[in-house]
């Protein structure tokens, strides 16, 4: 069974604070995950002035950052955005995987929602796939799944 891109979910970001984490690393790349989320922040009603963005130097920083976001207490939820793109040694794997599980271990910790935009690819056309204007782009889909547990944590 193949899968299919699914068409973003309809969520409700009025009145949430959500922080965007931003590798520089892949900075291109990385641009257009940011304009996704924001433009879905926008189209889901959130007020711009509560989307906050702060950078860190790649994606093995972001769980630090993620874990000082969280336990700040403004933020309804973060959205952690890089690309790690598969290259000749074993780099990848541990960036990729150990972003992953301190991403995970930060939502469950701080009982926050912990969206990973995180781009893990083969090559650079893969990324740049994921991660330009439309339906496909990775960070407006991290952006809607942190709206949808924000929301989903709120009722619970």
């Amino acid at each position: 069974m193949s899968q299919t891109n699914q068409p973003v979910a309809r969520v409700d970001a009025r009145g949430l604070n959500m922080t965007l984490l931003a590798a520089r690393y892949h900075v291109a790349i990385v641009d257009g995950l940011v304009e996704g989320a924001r433009a879905a922040w926008v189209e889901a009603g959130g007020d711009p002035e509560r989307l906050r963005l702060e950078y860190v130097p790649g994606a093995f920083e972001l769980p630090l950052a993620a874990q000082a976001a969280a336990r700040s207490g403004a933020q309804d939820g973060v959205v952690a955005l890089g690309c790690v793109i598969r290259g000749e040694t074993t780099h990848y794997d541990l960036v990729a995987g150990e972003c992953a599980r301190g991403l995970q271990r930060v939502a469950l910790d701080e009982r926050i929602p912990v969206a990973f935009g995180v781009l893990t690819t083969e090559n650079e056309a893969q990324a740049v796939a994921r991660s330009g204007p439309g339906a496909a782009n990775k960070g407006a889909e991290a952006l809607v799944a942190a709206v949808a547990m924000a929301r989903l944590l709120r009722s619970l």
